[in-house]
Formats: structure tokens, sequence, C-alpha cells
């Protein structure tokens, strides 16, 4: 299982380079380009892991390789769960900048939601009008709204760029943990 609390990059608010915005982390900076990119990137998530899932026989999605992996099933159910999350996180971000958002138990989560119980079609299907919605929204926001922050209970001060990073790369890094998974399955066949 991927713990979604190391993923979080602490940026912090930088400066401007003509009409781009920085957010500066050392030497690296978020400018318009970028984050279009990214956006763009996080609207397509859907797809991606929907084809992703595809190189996965339905049949091993409960395997778990160890106790302390999530099996496909599992990860399936999360990322619905994860974008519910992200859904209001972003919204906080826009319409109550400087406010509080809650980390979750996500390890909590998968056993008292019981995700194993829980319908994998519905979960993509959840996933899929969560990030569409919000992909929707994000495309046209002013670019002041960038530099939002809310202070996330686990994560600490975060900008809308932070939030971005973290949920762009959240299906990639998923699907890697699948594919190891699934490589773990081969080898036991």
């Amino acid at each position: 299982m991927l713990n979604n609390s190391n993923l979080v990059p602490k940026l912090s608010l930088g400066t401007r380079l003509g009409n781009q915005a920085a957010f500066a982390e050392g030497g690296f900076f978020v400018t318009n380009q970028t984050r279009a990119q990214k956006i763009e990137s996080y609207g397509r998530a859907y797809e991606l892991l929907t084809e992703g899932l595809k190189q996965f026989p339905v049949e091993m999605w409960h395997f778990r390789p160890a106790p302390h992996f999530w099996t496909i099933h599992e990860i399936i159910v999360h990322i619905a769960d994860s974008e519910a999350n992200s859904f209001i996180r972003c919204r906080r971000f826009i319409a109550e900048p400087g406010q509080a958002v809650l980390g979750y138990d996500e390890q909590g989560w998968a056993v008292a939601l019981n995700y194993h119980q829980q319908s994998t079609t519905d979960a993509l299907e959840l996933f899929k009008w969560l990030r569409h919605n919000t992909y929707q929204l994000i495309l046209s926001l002013p670019e002041t709204v960038w530099a939002n922050t809310v202070h996330h209970s686990e994560n600490g001060l975060m900008t809308m760029d932070d939030w971005l990073d973290v949920y762009e790369r959240h299906i990639p890094e998923h699907l890697a943990q699948m594919q190891t998974n699934y490589e773990i399955w081969l080898k036991q066949e």
C-alpha cells in the first residue's frame, strides 16, 4: 500500500516570472505551462486507469501478495474514496482558502468499509464522474486561486498546485502498485 502522506511535496509560494506564476521548491518552478500539462494529465486519469486495468486478469484482483499489500480490488475502491476526498478538498481550496482539510486513515477505511465487498464497477464509475467534474472546474480557474492554501491535518500547509500534483500522480502510482501485485501473482502461477 502506498502511504499518500509521504507523497505530498512541500511547495512554497515563490516569485512571478513574467506572466507565469512560480512556486519554488529548490530550483523547481510550476509554470502555467507545467500546470496546464498536469491538468490535462489529471483529466485523463479515468482512461489511464481503465486502460491499465485491462492488463490485469480479473481473477487475480483479490490476490494479496503479502499481509501489508492491498489487492487490486481494494486499490480500485480506495481510488474512489480518495477521489471523493479530493473532490471536497479542491472545493475548499477554491471557496474556503485558509481553512483546514482532514486526512483520513486509508488502511482503516479499507477494513472498516470492507473494500472487498464493494463493487469495483461502482467505484470506477464514481471515480469517473468525480474526476470529470473537478477537471471541468479547474480548467478555467483564475491564476490567483492556484496560490490559495489550506492546512492539511497530516501534510501541513498546501497550495492548490500541491493538491494538483498529488492527485495527478495518484493513478499512475496505483497502477504501478497493481503491476507489482501482478508480477508477484505471475511468479506464483
